[in-house]
């Protein structure tokens, strides 16, 4: 099952707007893709949250684009930024990333984003959402979503 990031949103506006906030904290991220032979691959890359959804942007054939139209699964990971403070905690998406060829649809992000051209554009189904960060320096607090659940929390010492 996946949902797109509108569908999270609704369901869990809370932890989806942590995420939002510590993806918006820092312009790069960590995309991480399955090579030809199966091994991971890591890549920098911007996202965007619009109009319900969560886009990722990439130069033309770029490996991460072409691992991603081999194989669609990601996961995403927000730059925890400098030092140990990670405000807002640690941060991961998992998911598939869907390319989107609709000429509407690509203008659509231009006007918003103004990507260099040409390039490549996936949305995004999430599988899974991660929250972990530190509790009153104690707990190890890690929230778990996936599509129709809801948010579980696991807290360890």
């Amino acid at each position: 099952m996946a949902a797109n990031w509108a569908a999270f949103t609704t369901a869990e506006p809370d932890l989806a707007g942590t995420v939002e906030k510590r993806f918006g904290a820092h312009t790069h991220h960590v995309l991480a893709t399955l090579r030809k032979d199966g091994s991971p691959r890591t890549s920098g890359l911007e996202v965007r949250f619009l109009g319900g959804e969560l886009w990722l942007g990439m130069m033309p054939d770029s490996l991460k684009a072409l691992d991603l139209r081999r194989d669609p699964r990601f996961a995403l990971q927000a730059n925890p930024g400098e030092g140990t403070g990670m405000g807002g905690g640690d941060v991961r998406i998992s998911g598939r990333a869907i390319e989107v060829d609709d000429a509407g649809t690509k203008a659509r992000y231009v006007e918003e984003v103004e990507p260099p051209e040409p390039f490549h554009l996936f949305r995004t189904e999430l599988t899974e959402v991660v929250r972990t960060y530190v509790e009153d320096e104690t707990y190890l607090v890690v929230q778990v979503w996936t599509p129709g659940g809801p948010v579980r929390t696991l807290r360890r010492t």
